[in-house]
């Protein structure tokens, strides 16, 4: 198996057979060209990882191949080989995006070093590029999962938020609803995409310690200020942002961040220079009224106003009932592939027990539940046997609530309404004589006896 592709391009034939000769011994695969024109075209066929290219060549020099192949892939590492006193051109070439040059005459065992390190910023890059296309696969709009027409709409207007300038949103909603994934989406669907994403939970850190998290401290601007230390609106320059309960941050520091929003410049803590960033703001709070907050005197208004130009309010899962199952099936999918199962769907009955449960966790609820699913059960169908107590109780309890029967004025007959509760039980459980039981409120032998009366036990 080949350790990399290699591309040598230049006019005189003994060298690229000598480092054909030698890369190989080394368990590269070597492609060679003799001039520009017929380089390029590998590059453009082979696209090898590594490209050892000769300046001064007749008909397409070596400038011009550079360019014209950065043009068909930038990621592609390429080194320069340059005659003796023409360290001018080459230093030009690094300039125009070439990783290093070596001189002629070279030695063999050079050109090894220079190659291997090329392959380690190679692989380096495709990590890189790796973990960039799994954060954008994770974080892409099809992850965010709904089909009623609120979602619809925040789905829209999160979309044209993402691609805006648009320094400053506000997320709003219950815990579980979806905040910290849509803050993500933002970021990763934005021209500030390939920068840092910086994450600060306000909650998590100590009130006298939050103004130094988010703007750094001077060495001795307090006791333990042993050295100076960058704040999060210096790592995250040029991308965002994310500030985790905005709600709990201290006035002091309130008053600080206002100036960063509209200004753009901080002092650290300790500091007098003003330093100067370009962060988008992304702040959620799932603080029911923030508005509270501003008339109580605990949040500033002119921040409150200046965090809300764009705000988005996310809707709990009981008020779009219409989004629970499409999101059960989407956490379904997801976890099929973790686990390495195949769960394909979810029974009426089940689906009408996570209807009819309120969600107070939100779609964060959900999730655990198909996962603790996944990890308990082995099916391929998700069944009401499958589903927690709690969901069960609470069905049981809104169907015992409402369950009132309206006797008809012919009369109707006690023994087949009995009969027909039982068979219903057991088929809303498959078949489950102890949770049948508990559905009818009666004990497991007291089911079994009836069963056998009517002639339902098998």
């Amino acid at each position: 198996m080949s350790l990399g592709k290699i591309l040598v391009i230049d006019d005189e034939s003994f060298i690229t057979k000598s480092l054909k000769q030698h890369l190989e011994k080394n368990g590269l695969e070597v492609l060679t060209a003799e001039s520009g024109e017929e380089g390029l075209e590998a590059f453009r066929s082979e696209i090898p990882d590594v490209v050892l290219l000769d300046l001064n060549m007749p008909g397409m020099n070596g400038i011009e191949t550079l360019e014209a192949m950065q043009k068909i892939n930038n990621e592609v590492v390429i080194i320069i080989i340059t005659a003796h006193g023409d360290i001018e051109t080459a230093v030009s070439a690094i300039k125009s995006g070439a990783h290093d040059f070596v001189e002629k005459p070279f030695e063999l065992d050079r050109i090894s070093v220079l190659i291997h390190k090329a392959m380690e910023t190679v692989c380096l890059k495709r990590e890189v590029n790796y973990l960039r296309e799994e954060k954008y696969e994770a974080y892409s709009f099809d992850n965010i999962v709904g089909v009623s027409p609120a979602m619809q709409e925040i789905i829209s207007l999160t979309k044209k938020i993402a691609e805006s300038n648009a320094n400053t949103i506000l997320i709003q909603g219950e815990s579980g609803t979806g905040k910290s994934l849509l803050a993500r989406t933002i970021h990763y669907n934005s021209p500030r995409a390939s920068e840092p994403f910086v994450e600060i939970t306000c909650t998590a850190i100590p009130e006298a310690l939050i103004e130094s998290e988010l703007f750094g401290h001077e060495k001795g601007a307090f006791t333990d200020a042993k050295v100076a230390k960058k704040g999060l609106f210096e790592f995250a320059n040029g991308g965002t942002v994310y500030l985790d309960e905005i709600g709990d941050i201290k006035q002091s520091t309130q008053a600080k961040l206002l100036r960063a929003l509209e200004e753009k410049t901080f002092k650290k803590v300790g500091g007098l220079k003003d330093i100067k960033v370009n962060v988008r703001i992304i702040a959620t709070t799932n603080k029911k009224d923030l508005e509270e907050s501003v008339r109580n005197g605990d949040f500033r208004a002119d921040l409150y106003y200046r965090m809300k130009v764009l705000p988005i309010y996310l809707i709990p899962l009981r008020e779009r009932k219409e989004d629970i199952i499409p999101l059960a099936m989407h956490h379904i999918m997801m976890f099929n592939k973790e686990f390495k199962k195949n769960i394909t769907g979810i029974s009426d009955e089940a689906q009408k027990l996570l209807l009819n449960y309120p969600w107070y966790g939100n779609a964060r609820e959900l999730r655990n539940i198909i996962e603790r699913i996944f990890i308990l059960e082995d099916t391929e169908i998700i069944h009401p046997d499958h589903i927690p107590s709690e969901i069960m109780n609470h069905y049981e309890t809104a169907a015992s609530d409402s369950m009132p029967i309206d006797l008809p004025n012919e009369g109707i007959s006690l023994k087949d309404v009995e009969k027909d509760l039982i068979t219903q039980a057991l088929q809303k459980v498959s078949s489950n004589q102890t949770k049948a039981a508990k559905l009818l409120r009666i004990s497991r032998d007291a089911l079994r006896y009836k069963m056998q009366k009517f002639g339902l036990l098998k």
